[in-house]
């Protein structure tokens, strides 16, 4: 389906929010200054804030010159791509007011030629999900030509009971089909270059298992903390915010079987095979060796201050939330049994990365030149966030006469190589629902197990909070997190740039990617 020869009014519930300003409406404009939502696209902004139409545009701008990879410096392009907005205020309980929503709709779809495609974007709590869902069916929105589809962010419940509600809250209304159920990391670009490197490099695909890779590593660190959230955060804690989504979706991707067709149900299909394979842990006590949970205090970062977790605002003087957790994760399959997948994610970190590090499995050491030299770890290193690329580490001889092995690094930066310039993640979404290819949105079924797999360590940790370990801001979490791969002979590589201990011989590929 093209985008640009179907068209749609979009309407962005939330319109105000910290979302639309930092990434939909860059977003938007983007595609539109590329070429790739055409002429025939309209955006209706719904907030309960009072706007006016030019308000709400110059909101839009506002929103664009700063945080967008073009900028609005083309007064007349502006115009033209401007005209495209407008505001309605709405209470989402109001009926009547969804009925004029219906009216302006109908009217951008007369004026840009949208075929009356009309895509439903929720910026909102997911407690209100169901009400809306429903309002725009009693409100007439769903009743012109064309598709329907409606995209919604995380979080997606608080536990399976919840997600299963809201899924069927959603269901009267909307058929799975026509649900996008965002999760950012997915549209990024070194996430979606992870089946690529995969699936089409031959020296890659036939070592992706147990006989050749010894564990994966899957790290999300933020050097931020609660900030402004505590309240959010506090009630959902890093487990919720980050495990049952992000983390386990990069566990999916490194971990599918490369699907049979080229299909968004069939890449989705083998997900939650991966899913439905993860060892689920008994009891409490598995899950206590298992996962290890931290929570930060107060540390310093470059002799400035940072505070604790207890002391941000509108968090519980005596609260046991989580802002740290590791996981040894299990996937009871016969290309997996045997290799741990190790995730950890946490607040006020020392540096802010997501990385995947595959770590390969030794030669024999009483072999060859192993007998002789002390061979180092062959590592591959997938670079999600800041950096965007991939590293790889293997032993080579050291120039000279004299016999010694040493490690040597390959990096290739994708940011330097095809240009910083590149397509934020919600650009990717955004399109890809316009478009009706759902390859990179959650469905429900992957949703459901992963809960699943979240609602037993939740589980556990309600029982006791005894095992809630502490570390100072600005360090790499709690002591139980490095005994957790301790125990399995293993250790945490380093991530973004940190420094290793084996002194590799670094090569960087600065060479332009041209097409």
């Amino acid at each position: 389906m093209n985008a640009a020869s179907t068209g749609a009014v979009v309407i962005l519930f939330g319109a105000t929010g910290d979302l639309a300003k930092r990434k939909l409406f860059p977003a938007f404009y983007s595609l539109y200054k590329e070429g790739k939502l055409g002429g025939n696209f309209a955006v209706i902004g719904v907030a309960r804030r009072p706007r006016t139409d030019e308000q709400f545009r110059e909101d839009v701008r506002s929103s664009i010159a700063e945080f967008a990879r073009h900028k609005p410096d083309n007064r007349e392009e502006w115009d033209r791509f401007a005209a495209r907005f407008r505001y309605l205020s709405l209470d989402i309980h109001d009926l009547e007011g969804f009925r004029r929503l219906r009216g302006i709709a109908d009217e951008l779809d007369e004026a840009f030629g949208a075929g009356g495609n009309r895509l439903f974007y929720l910026a909102l709590a997911p407690e209100l999900f169901g009400d809306v869902s429903q309002h725009l069916k009693a409100g007439g929105l769903l009743e012109s030509p064309g598709w329907h589809r409606l995209v919604i962010e995380k979080p997606f419940g608080y536990d399976l009971a919840s997600a299963e509600k809201l899924n069927e809250q959603i269901r009267r209304v909307f058929p799975e089909e026509d649900i996008f159920r965002i999760d950012h990391y997915l549209g990024k670009e070194m996430v979606q270059n992870i089946e690529v490197i995969r699936f089409t490099n031959a020296f890659f695909e036939p070592l992706w298992n147990n006989r050749y890779i010894s564990n994966i590593q899957i790290t999300l660190s933020e050097t931020v903390g609660v900030e402004d959230r505590g309240g959010y955060y506090d009630a959902a804690g890093a487990l919720r915010d980050m495990g049952q989504n992000h983390m386990l979706q990069m566990v999916t991707m490194m971990a599918m079987e490369p699907p049979s067709v080229l299909h968004p149900e069939a890449v989705r299909d083998e997900k939650v095979k991966v899913l439905k394979s993860l060892r689920l842990f008994k009891n409490a006590d598995e899950v206590r060796r298992n996962v290890v949970r931290g929570q930060y205090t107060a540390g310093e970062v470059r002799g400035k201050r940072l505070r604790g977790y207890l002391e941000e605002e509108k968090v519980p003087p005596n609260s046991k939330t989580e802002t740290y957790f590791a996981a040894k994760i299990s996937v009871d399959n016969f290309r997996w049994a045997g290799v741990p997948f190790y995730v950890r994610t946490g607040k006020r970190l020392p540096a802010k990365a997501t990385e995947v590090v595959v770590e390969f499995k030794n030669v024999p050491e009483n072999v060859y030149l192993a007998s002789r030299h002390r061979l180092q770890t062959n590592l591959l290193v997938f670079r999600v966030n800041p950096m965007e690329g991939v590293y790889i580490k293997f032993n080579v001889k050291a120039p000279g006469a004299e016999e010694r092995i040493v490690p040597v690094a390959m990096d290739f930066c994708h940011s330097a190589g095809a240009g910083i310039n590149t397509p934020e993640a919600y650009e990717r979404l955004v399109y890809d629902a316009i478009r009706g290819d759902s390859t990179y949105f959650t469905r429900w079924d992957e949703v459901a197990y992963a809960w699943r797999y979240v609602d037993r360590i939740a589980e556990a940790w309600r029982e006791a909070s005894d095992d809630l370990e502490y570390y100072p801001a600005g360090t790499w979490g709690p002591p139980g997190a490095d005994k957790l791969l301790e125990r399995d002979g293993h250790r945490w590589w380093p991530v973004n740039g940190q420094r290793d201990h084996d002194d590799a011989i670094r090569l960087s590929s600065d060479v332009p990617v041209t097409n």
